[in-house]
Parts: C-alpha cells; sequence; structure tokens
C-alpha cells in the first residue's frame, strides 16, 4: 500500500514553510519562501496576505512535487497571529496611511495600537481575567479599535471581514468563514461556551462589531483540526497542486502548532521526572523570533500577568495558559549586529568557513565556541556572565509583568569592544531570556501549575547554548523533538486529524511527535542561577527611574551576592526611588 502523507504550512514572521510529513511524523520534504514586511511608520509592522496566500502555493507544490496527489490525506494551517482585513468582496483592505490595498495585514508584532490597549486594561472588563489581566497591544481588540480611530474612511469603514491569519489560510483553502477556537479564544476575548461578550465591545466604542451576528469578526467557530467544508475548493486545490476535497484542519496559531508538534510525545524510557505524568506536567516553549510558554491544565488556572485560561485552544478539552517574551530571537540578533565587534565576528566565521566549511556554520555557532575558549575546561561557560546582567524587555514584556511599555538594560559595560566583549554581551542576553522563562515558570507555579519538563522546539532550539542556559537557569531538563520543524509536525497533525485517519488531536500527537534529545540542567549550577536571579528581580525597580537617578544608581556595581545582601539593596533603591519622585515631580 502507498505511504500516505499530511502537508503542514506554518507563515512565520518572515517566511512562509511547507512539510511533507508521514504519518509517524517524519518529514520527507521541506521548502521556504521569503514574505515582505514593511515598517511604515515606527513600530507599524505590516504585510500582503495576496503575498503569503501565493507562496503558500508555491511551497506546497515543492515539497507534493514527487508524491501522487492522492497520497496527500490532507492539509493543516498555523500562522502567526497578525490581523487581515478584507472587504464585502473578500478583496484586501489597507491598513497604513499610504492607502496601498496590499498592505491588509496588521502584524502580529505591530505596537501601533499600545494606548488603545492601556485604555481596554483601564476598563477593568470581566473578559481581562483570562488575559491576565491586562489586555496586550499584540492581541486584535487594540488593533481593531486603532484602525477604527485612525483609519476610519479608508479602513474601517470598508471592511467586512476581520480574521485572524490562521483563519485567513483556512478561508482561502476551503472557502469556510469558521474560526478556529484557537485564533478567537487566544486573541479576540471569545469564551465558550458562551462566545462573544457583547458588552466588552460596546465598553470599548466597536459595537458596530455585533452587527449581524459578529459576522466581521466571526460567528462560527470550530475546535483545531475540525474538518472544515468539503475541504480544498477545486481554485485553492489547483493553487496548491493537491486534489479538490482535500481535507483542511481548522487552524492553529504558529506557537500553538509547536505546542501540538512537542508536548504529546511519549517520554517513556528517558529517565525524566514528569514520566508517566499527564500532559499538565509539561511546558512547550516555541522559541523563535518571540517566545510563547504554553503549559494546559484539566481545570482554569488565573496566572496574573499570563494570557488565560483558554478552553480548548490547544488541545481539546484541556485549559491553556500562555505566557510568552516578545523579543527573543530578534533580540539577539539586535544584541548581536548592533555591536561594534559584528563585522569583526563576521569575518572570523568567514575565513573558518573558508578553511573547513561545515553545515549549519553561522556566526552563533562561532560565538558558541569562542566562549567555550574564553571559559577554558576548567568552568563551565555560564559562570563567564557573572558581571554582567542583561534585563532582556527591550520590545516590552509580555509575560508575567504584562507591561509593553517596558525597556532593556544591561549592567557592567566597560568602554571595551572586543570580540571578546560581544560573545559576552551575547550570552548575558541568553541567560536573561532564560531567567525570564524562569519568572513565567514561578507566576505559573503560585498559580497551581507543576511543570517538570520543558519541551522546546522553534528556531532557537537549534542553538545547542541557547538550550542548554535555559535548562540551566529553570533546573529543569529540556526535550528537544527528533523533527527539527516540530512547528511543522504540529501543522501536519491538523490534516491528520482533519483526514480521520485519527480519531482525534491527541491520538495525532501521539502518533508524530517523537523525542529526539533530552538535555539536563547542570546541577552545579543552581547557585550561580539563584544568585543571578535575585540580582534580575532588582532590575524591575531600577527601570521606572529617571535618567539622572538612574546614571547615579548605575554606577553601583552588582557582583553575585547573596540572597541577604540582595535583600539589603531593596529599601535602598526603594528610597532612591521615593527621592527620585519628589525630586523630579512638576511643581504644582
Amino acid at each position: 500500500m502507498a505511504e500516505v502523507y499530511y502537508v503542514g504550512v506554518d507563515v512565520g514572521t518572515a517566511s512562509v514553510r511547507a512539510a511533507l510529513v508521514t504519518r509517524d511524523g517524519l518529514l520527507k520534504t521541506t521548502a521556504e519562501e521569503p514574505i515582505t514586511i514593511w515598517k511604515p511608520q515606527p513600530e507599524h509592522y505590516v504585510q500582503s496576505s495576496t503575498e503569503i496566500w501565493q507562496k503558500c502555493c508555491t511551497v506546497v507544490k515543492e515539497v507534493t512535487s514527487g508524491v501522487q496527489r492522492s497520497q496527500v490525506r490532507g492539509i493543516g494551517f498555523d500562522a502567526t497571529c497578525s490581523l487581515v482585513v478584507l472587504d464585502k468582496n473578500f478583496q484586501p483592505v489597507p491598513v497604513t496611511q499610504e492607502d496601498d490595498p496590499q498592505k491588509n495585514v496588521v502584524m502580529w508584532m505591530d505596537h501601533r495600537a499600545a494606548e488603545q490597549a492601556a485604555r481596554i486594561t483601564n476598563t477593568g472588563h470581566r473578559v481581562l481575567s483570562r488575559v491576565g489581566g491586562v489586555m496586550s497591544q499584540e492581541m486584535q481588540p487594540p488593533k481593531l479599535l486603532w484602525l477604527k480611530e485612525n483609519l476610519k474612511e479608508s479602513c474601517w469603514d470598508k471592511a467586512a471581514h476581520f480574521f485572524d491569519l490562521p483563519d485567513y489560510l483556512s478561508w482561502k483553502a476551503t472557502g469556510s468563514i469558521t474560526r478556529s477556537l484557537c485564533t478567537l479564544v487566544c486573541k479576540w476575548t471569545y469564551c465558550p461556551p458562551d462566545g462573544w461578550d457583547s458588552s466588552f465591545w460596546t465598553s470599548i466604542g466597536l459595537e458596530d462589531l455585533l452587527e449581524n451576528n459578529f459576522s466581521k469578526i466571526g460567528s462560527m467557530t470550530c475546535p483545531p483540526g475540525s474538518p472544515l467544508a468539503e475541504g480544498l475548493t477545486p481554485e485553492a486545490a489547483a493553487d496548491l497542486g493537491l486534489n479538490p476535497a482535500t481535507a483542511v484542519g481548522a487552524s492553529l496559531i504558529d506557537a500553538h502548532a509547536g505546542g501540538l508538534g512537542v508536548i504529546g510525545a511519549d517520554v517513556q524510557g528517558f529517565n525524566l521526572p514528569g514520566e508517566g505524568l499527564p500532559i499538565t506536567s509539561r511546558m512547550a516553549m516555541i522559541c523563535g523570533t518571540s517566545t510563547c510558554h504554553m503549559a494546559v491544565s484539566e481545570q482554569p488556572l488565573f496566572v496574573p500577568g499570563v494570557w488565560g485560561p483558554y478552553l480548548s485552544a490547544m488541545v481539546p478539552g484541556l485549559w491553556l495558559n500562555e505566557g510568552g517574551q516578545s523579543a527573543t530571537g530578534r533580540l539577539i540578533d539586535h544584541i548581536v549586529e548592533g555591536h561594534a565587534a559584528y563585522t569583526q565576528l563576521q569575518e572570523h566565521v568567514n575565513q573558518r568557513l573558508a578553511r573547513v566549511p561545515f553545515i549549519g556554520a553561522n556566526i552563533y555557532t562561532y560565538l558558541n565556541s569562542h566562549l567555550a575558549l574564553m571559559a577554558n575546561s576548567h568552568s563551565a561557560v555560564d559562570l563567564l556572565g557573572s558581571s554582567l546582567h542583561v534585563w532582556p524587555d527591550f520590545h516590552g514584556n509580555r509575560s508575567p509583568l504584562a507591561d509593553p511599555a517596558l525597556k532593556g538594560m544591561v549592567i557592567g559595560l566597560s568602554l571595551s569592544q572586543t570580540l571578546d566583549d560581544l560573545a559576552l554581551l551575547y550570552l548575558g542576553t541568553v541567560q536573561a531570556l532564560a531567567l525570564g522563562t524562569r519568572h513565567i515558570l514561578e507566576a505559573m507555579k503560585e498559580a497551581g501549575h507543576d511543570i517538570r519538563t520543558l519541551f522546546l522546539c522553534g528556531g532557537l532550539s537549534k542553538n545547542p547554548l541557547f538550550v542548554q542556559i535555559q535548562a540551566n537557569a529553570t533546573g529543569l531538563p529540556v526535550v528537544l523533538p527528533n523533527q527539527t520543524e516540530a512547528v511543522l509536525v504540529g501543522a501536519a497533525v491538523l490534516g491528520a486529524c482533519a483526514s480521520r485517519d485519527c480519531r482525534s488531536i491527541q491520538e495525532a500527537m501521539e502518533n508524530m511527535a517523537q523525542v529526539g534529545r533530552v538535555v539536563q540542567p547542570d546541577q552545579e549550577l543552581q547557585s550561580f542561577y539563584e544568585r543571578k536571579y535575585k540580582i534580575s528581580s532588582l532590575f524591575y525597580i531600577l527601570l521606572p527611574f529617571p535618567v539622572r537617578i538612574t546614571s547615579a544608581v548605575l554606577t553601583l556595581s552588582f557582583p553575585l551576592i547573596g540572597a541577604e545582601e540582595a535583600a539589603a539593596y531593596i529599601p535602598k533603591i526603594k528610597a532612591a526611588r521615593l527621592f527620585a519622585d519628589a525630586a523630579y515631580r512638576p511643581a504644582s
């Protein structure tokens, strides 16, 4: 009997990828195409839904070119939680002042709606309890409100359909306007089984969305992986190079697809603390441009500063909590590429490749090996970060502080700008991101989660230093999938479920998610990270200072201090903050 396959399509921040996946989760072929990002103004990031669909078609045709169409049993889409705007004829509506209709997607990382998000938070509406008490500017309500207030004639009045990007792809494939519970619950405030809360939309000035039973934002919903309509329409099938009526599963946000691709793996025989425990003891981390921290529970758990609980948003029947960091891979790139020694780093990498070419070589493999040389064989690389400390919220804090206005900070810089200094700053940034994960874990634990193991996937999971430091800083083992593209496996799981070859998402996850490698924490570094974490806890107090006070306070050095010494700093800093408030408060 001929092998059967499922296609997973992943629309990330900067590219579209597809994979042809077997019934046991092995990737047979993959393809990738870049997509355009425009930045018309600061904090504005936009894309084109037309271009995105075209690139989807290109990569699907490429990965399926070597098999018979009849062998492809189903297809699933995941994408970033970006906002797509279409008119009554399903044509693009511009979301920029340039009035270019092709630029009709407000990207997930677009922060134009910060002021609208703050206003929504200030309403204190009951729906906010399911988003950690704070409305993020990365969710759709503030973006919708911004469009109404700033582009009313050119966009809002013409718009007839507002799609989350994953649902837009499902509509293009099937013609169905049924929305996935994943998108509507996680990013739009929809709450099953009750549905939309009319009072919320009215309270924030978007009462016009109530018209025609919420037709503009979705009146029909289904769980992820549910078969949509009659499968691929003839037009979509021709575009994708597949058979009409090929099953299409209701879509997922990209991070949630990564969760499906890893969190259900069988861990028997790997000597993990969570062996024999349900998947509620696991956290999936999807680490790329940003990072999502996803944990499920049997009962709803409310975690301040963490999104959720969301029923059936990832795994049907379970409640999802979703923490995150708005900039991780993007932050590391920003730190490294902005350093004075970056050109020197590139030259060293090119020279090494000229001498000894090898697959996977890049600036980060070079930096990792450079740090190992700096540490020598007698000490851990981690210890090089003893006197350099980074607060990583250069793009705000998504969780658990839920403060989009926060900025980054570095303590311990000197006038030196050598390659060694660049490597140390890179290390400090990776450590800071891992300590951010620890902060999220502690917030979840306090609310009732019992996380024993981390499951990582995404681009940063291919960086061994990043993975090891996540384990070391949290004290938890890290499981890596045997397929490096777990997000694509998760998308293919949707197609497998929709094809009815699997009875449920859970069965498809167990069949297709496989453990590749386990990374254990270095227990000898536990006290190091305990002290480093205490230092990072001081940063949040420092951040709000006026510039003059900040400059003075930052002359303090923060060596790796003990708990009592760390605690002793706090009243001093609070006193300095009170002085700052009094000294620089505008005269009445």
